[in-house]
């Protein structure tokens, strides 16, 4: 049987019980929270068989990779519950309310020259670790403006609570189902000005098709990654960079690797350069999830049947 798209799943949860979590930390603090999210993740875990046995799925094929230690740390539940406690702090990070001594950038040399380039580009992140934690990079350093782009078809209740918590007015949120050559224009606009777009790389658009998916090897299994923020940053020809924020011991670890100077897909076997590219964006994406295993959220059938 074809799993279904991520896009077909239902978004979990309502605004109301958002808010009324932030305000159970509000008034109770992180402990508090996390004594209300231990029953709520509880029934989430129970009663969604799909992420449930999504999540199984992933643990299982990324324990050969990790250390035997890593190893006696992992559980499915352990899994949901991490999942709750980023997204008190995906709020946080919007509102302005993280502390930022909390936040340590491990590329801070790269991060500095991203702050004094005059052209922008693409920086390409993941459902690995808390990316709105980047919000950081937008009050640290004033002179980066970003763009993410967002898709309205799984999480519009989520974006439009995060529209209104968040405090920077140098990021901004663009609600895009799939981007057309006047969005186009529009980004290359945006980057010419010094604007970095924000894209993530791991989750496949809703029109899924092969002329947009690359079939890649990921934890030793077929997997289909979007070709679309490659793509586009050779159409655009600008920089591409990835970031990647995890959380080690209560502390957002941010790393910003240059990707591509200028990324340039020749027309000569070109559906083969796509593949390789969309492949050494997996070999990262791999890299990171074997540092923080419990923090890749992808909770619906991502690997392709043979």
């Amino acid at each position: 049987m074809t799993a279904p798209h991520w896009s077909k799943a239902k978004e979990s949860g309502s605004i109301l019980g958002i808010r009324v979590l932030l305000w159970i930390h509000r008034i109770f603090g992180y402990l508090g929270f996390r004594v209300i999210l231990l029953p709520v993740m509880g029934y989430y875990y129970l009663n969604n068989k799909v992420a449930r046995d999504a999540s199984k799925q992933y643990l299982n094929f990324l324990a050969p990779y990790l250390t035997p230690e890593q190893r006696r740390s992992l559980s499915s539940f352990k899994h949901f519950f991490m999942f709750g406690e980023m997204m008190l702090d995906k709020f946080l990070a919007w509102g302005g309310n993280f502390n930022r001594d909390n936040v340590v950038f491990e590329t801070g040399q790269l991060v500095k020259q991203l702050d004094r380039s005059k052209k922008g580009g693409i920086i390409i992140v993941s459902h690995l670790g808390n990316t709105e934690v980047s919000n950081a990079l937008g009050q640290q350093l004033p002179n980066i403006k970003l763009t993410l782009l967002v898709s309205t078809l799984h999480a519009e209740k989520f974006n439009s609570l995060m529209k209104n918590v968040s405090s920077s007015p140098n990021i901004k949120i663009l609600q895009v189902d799939d981007i057309s050559p006047a969005t186009a224009m529009m980004l290359s606009e945006r980057i010419d000005q010094g604007e970095f777009i924000v894209i993530a790389g791991d989750r496949t658009p809703n029109n899924e098709s092969q002329a947009r998916v690359s079939i890649v090897d990921f934890l030793g299994h077929n997997a289909a990654l979007p070709q679309g923020a490659f793509i586009l940053a050779s159409l655009l020809k600008c920089p591409v960079y990835l970031m990647f924020c995890l959380k080690q011991q209560s502390i957002y670890h941010i790393y910003v690797e240059l990707f591509s100077e200028c990324l340039i897909i020749p027309r000569k076997n070109r559906a083969q350069n796509i593949h390789d590219t969309v492949q050494s964006y997996a070999a990262r994406l791999e890299y990171y999830c074997k540092k923080a295993p419990l923090q890749w959220f992808n909770f619906f059938p991502f690997w392709k049947e043979p």
